[in-house]
């Protein structure tokens, strides 16, 4: 990635935003790498414009930023099976034990985290819209141009995906029927019950799947039912945990190294998005309960 000369003006305007810029790119794209891309486009793009012609640069890049993040995310829905860094860098794991005590800071600490996973069930126009009016504060007006809509278009999109996101982002939703949804799930798969995982999966269902070789995404219910016994194939031992606040479950190989790590998104009684990772190496860096 080229640097900015700080003695450049453009550059130095420039760098005062890119945090912000940043966090945009992130919070639409869920990839620290994505994210630095976008940025880095936008960069590119400024320095080819000419600035004179910009009279609120801060609007400008945001734009700017936000239709990179839209095509990217568009692209993703064109070629869902590609492997790309959509996931959190880490997965935060804490142990559930019933319902989450107020006072669990390790809990409270995932909230945030969590709404990441949960805008991954938005589509683009509807995170776009989300994103960037109720986490930055950017006019529905501005907004709509980016997604080439009216104001109040833009606003019904925002509405929507707030919803969605009220409806899953908060450990205090993940109650004994949430529990109840993953463990027929569990269940299901370890028997190779494949009706009963159509009954708990969402017809569009995503699976995104963080390997050794990379991350994989699988769309749907069908697909996603008919491979899902790979998570009793090798694991013998497992626990309920929360992930990133949602409800998940770790397991263990004989050994007891750990297998697989899952985060899953319930809403209205079925798994809308299962993120799983089975990478060795992302495994041991996480914070994992003992095998019991």
């Amino acid at each position: 990635m080229s640097e900015t000369s700080p003695r450049d003006p453009v550059a130095e305007a420039f760098e005062a935003q890119r945090d912000r810029l940043r966090a945009v790119a992130y919070r639409m794209l869920g990839s620290h790498a994505d994210a630095e891309d976008a940025v880095q486009e936008a960069w590119l793009r400024l320095s080819r414009q000419d600035t004179a012609t910009i009279h609120n640069l801060s609007g400008w890049l945001t734009t700017v930023v936000g239709r990179i993040s839209l095509d990217v995310l568009r692209s993703r829905q064109t070629h869902p099976e590609a492997s790309y860094d959509a996931q959190l860098p880490e997965f935060v794991v804490t142990v559930d034990d019933g319902p989450a005590p107020e006072d669990d800071v390790a809990l409270a600490d995932s909230v945030g985290l969590a709404l990441l996973v949960v805008l991954e069930s938005l589509g683009p126009s509807e995170r776009l819209a989300f994103v960037l009016h109720d986490l930055f504060a950017v006019p529905f007006e501005e907004i709509g141009r980016i997604l080439g809509k009216s104001a109040d278009a833009t606003k019904m999109l925002a509405s929507r995906a707030r919803r969605k996101v009220q409806a899953t982002d908060r450990p205090a939703a993940v109650g004994r029927g949430q529990r109840e949804v993953v463990q027929a799930f569990l269940t299901a798969a370890r028997s190779g019950d494949f009706e009963g995982l159509l009954r708990v999966l969402d017809p569009e269902v995503r699976l995104t799947v963080d390997t050794p070789q990379g991350e994989i995404v699988i769309l749907g219910a069908t697909k996603i039912a008919a491979g899902a016994r790979w998570s009793a194939s090798a694991a013998t031992r497992g626990q309920a945990v929360y992930v990133n606040g949602l409800p998940g479950f770790v397991s263990w190989r004989p050994d007891g190294s750990p297998f697989s790590v899952i985060a899953f998104t319930v809403v209205d009684g079925r798994i809308t998005g299962l993120s799983v990772v089975t990478d060795p190496a992302r495994l041991a860096s996480m914070d994992l309960p003992d095998p019991e």
